[in-house]
């Protein structure tokens, strides 16, 4: 009986660690998932006023209006929408009647369209406070001979154009043939499912392992 001992132990500990870690990733979905409903929730909520000074631990998602006007100073940063051309986001310097000037996406437009002439005009735009975790230390500087940029920066782009750090994406046209690209989240990740899978796949293997090598043991005294 002794010479099972370690082998039985050292089974039930791994599926135990292993099973253990899968409903961990379970919980973590649950958990993800109400965050997202809650992140959903907010982006369709009523826009509000734009808070005085916005932060994105407090405001990130907010839906919020606001009425001024577009400066017709503009970046534009390299981007794809499904089924279209090549193109970019148009991120705009807009200027309140208080006097802020903030950053607006007005949304994407294809290459072929980055010619065409913008007004300059007073407009009401309806969007989400938005802080893009795009940029990291292997993303390029904005390209000196087209303009392009290729992530969205909020502090960079605020600096560039002489805004307050503050960036709404639009989520109804602005006009001057810009296709508004609404917030949503698709791009936040639920993989917890798949992850938990595999720990139950793990300690499925490390069961029968042990039940395999308990088997060869008594065969072998037998």
């Amino acid at each position: 009986m002794r010479r099972y001992l370690f082998p039985l132990v050292l089974g039930i500990a791994g599926v135990a660690l292993l099973a253990s870690l899968g409903f961990w990733q379970l919980r973590r979905m649950e958990e993800k998932r109400l965050y997202l409903d809650a992140i959903e929730a907010r982006i369709a909520d009523a826009p509000m006023a734009l808070p005085d000074q916005p932060t994105a631990e407090a405001n990130k998602f907010q839906a919020v209006v606001v009425e001024g006007a577009f400066t017709g100073e503009y970046l534009e940063v390299l981007a794809g929408q499904r089924g279209t051309s090549p193109g970019v986001l148009i991120v705009e310097a807009f200027a309140l009647p208080d006097g802020r000037r903030i950053l607006v996406e007005r949304g994407f437009l294809a290459e072929a369209d980055r010619d065409t002439a913008r007004s300059v005009t007073t407009a009401r735009v309806e969007g989400t406070l938005h802080w893009p975790d795009e940029a990291d230390a292997f993303t390029p500087p904005p390209d000196p001979k087209s303009g392009l940029w290729f992530a969205r920066d909020v502090p960079a782009m605020a600096a560039a154009l002489g805004t307050e750090p503050t960036l709404i994406v639009a989520r109804t046209p602005t006009g001057d043939g810009i296709a508004p690209v609404p917030v949503d989240t698709s791009a936040i990740a639920n993989n917890h499912l798949g992850y938990a899978i595999q720990w139950f796949l793990l300690a499925a293997s490390w069961a029968g392992m042990t039940v395999f090598l308990l088997w060869r043991i008594r065969a072998r005294t037998h």
